[in-house]
């Protein structure tokens, strides 16, 4: 994997966070903002939750894939199934090395059968873009274009009505696109998020990223609504049980392991790592599983995690829930161990009671129509 630059890089929005007196601190390479003055990590949180947050991810990377047959080779290489979807629709999806472990997760937008665009995470960018490059074929072309737009994403109950006070297209279906104009500009608007709640990403070009930002800000403060930074988007992708890459999933944490098999396509004749996959997916070793922790205290990464005195796992992201104001965790355990069981999470040498549970820990409006 490539590392991190030495200097971080920064959004085109970055001037916007600055003076809004926002956090800052790297992810994945990039300075980015993570809590804003005004209440911090949980006012934001519960904004998305009961109203709206707009965050910049425009960290996140970009690359597309074109010529003819580009959407059958990334079908070959990423999990899951291109096949199942059709143009002007998104898809989540995995690349995987031949060892099954995870690269990247992704989302793939498929814009037509010689046009992919793919967003990856922003830190493995260049490595996905790499093995795709490597194993393109003749008229196939895979160009990194990270710098070239910025990411808005507006989640929340309320995301619709911000997007219409911006002449925005709305209602379509969840993980569909339009391709849309703002003020004579091109932005890609798309039904997702990692909040769990009703939302849309725009995608506009470099650029035009600060105009939109600050119109959109506007319209969600109408709403109720705020900024929001990459803590908020911890605590409510956690809240879901939606993997983070690096700690829920990596090259030692395959799709099976971390129960993203949904985001698979068993059936397809080849995919990178399927081989190995397979195998796995007959016989797993560890499974995630959420953990709702009964006492007092915050779970973290790596803490260990025993059930009657014997080891069984260990958490591999944990957080305070604002929703549900106490701690919860993903982790990885024994396969034996059942929804429903109570465990001991190790926190600093202190035992912390938890129930295993399957996610999500709160219930949302993702796929409201």
């Amino acid at each position: 994997m490539t590392s991190a630059p030495s200097s971080p890089l920064l959004s085109p929005l970055h001037d916007r966070h600055v003076a809004l007196g926002a956090k800052m601190a790297d992810f994945g390479g990039w300075e980015m903002p993570i809590e804003y003055p005004g209440g911090g990590v949980v006012a934001e949180h519960t904004a998305v939750r009961e109203r709206v947050g707009i965050f910049d991810v425009s960290h996140l990377g970009k690359a597309s894939v074109t010529g003819a047959g580009a959407a059958d080779f990334v079908n070959a290489c990423l999990t899951n199934d291109l096949r199942r979807i059709a143009p002007g629709s998104a898809q989540y999806t995995l690349c995987c090395d031949e060892s099954g472990g995870v690269v990247d997760d992704l989302i793939a937008y498929l814009r037509a059968d010689d046009d992919v665009f793919l967003i990856p995470n922003a830190a493995n960018t260049a490595e996905v873009v790499r093995r795709l490059q490597a194993a393109a074929p003749d008229g196939v072309e895979v160009t990194g274009r990270h710098q070239d737009f910025g990411v808005v994403a507006v989640q929340g109950p309320r995301s619709d009505e911000v997007l219409q006070a911006l002449g925005l297209p709305t209602g379509h279906d969840y993980m569909s696109f339009v391709e849309a104009d703002w003020q004579g500009a091109p932005v890609i608007v798309c039904r997702t998020g990692y909040t769990g709640e009703r939302g849309y990403e725009l995608v506009p070009k470099w650029d035009d990223a600060p105009a939109l930002w600050d119109a959109l800000v506007a319209a969600a403060a109408d709403q109720g609504g705020i900024p929001c930074g990459l803590g908020a988007r911890d605590t409510l992708r956690t809240e879901m049980g939606y993997p983070l890459h690096g700690q829920d999933l990596s090259l030692e944490i395959s799709p099976v392991q971390a129960r993203s098999g949904w985001a698979v396509g068993w059936k397809k004749d080849t995919f990178w790592g399927k081989e190995a996959l397979v195998a796995e997916k007959a016989a797993p070793t560890r499974l995630m599983r959420g953990l709702l922790v009964t006492g007092r205290g915050i779970p973290r990464a790596h803490c260990g995690v025993t059930r009657d005195g014997a080891t069984v796992g260990e958490v591999t992201s944990g957080t305070f829930s604002p929703t549900l104001r106490q701690g919860i965790a993903l982790a990885m355990l024994a396969p034996a161990v059942a929804d429903g069981e109570t465990v001991e999470i190790d926190v600093r040498g202190r035992s912390l009671p938890a129930t295993v549970v399957k996610p999500p820990f709160v219930q949302t409006q993702t796929r409201q129509a």
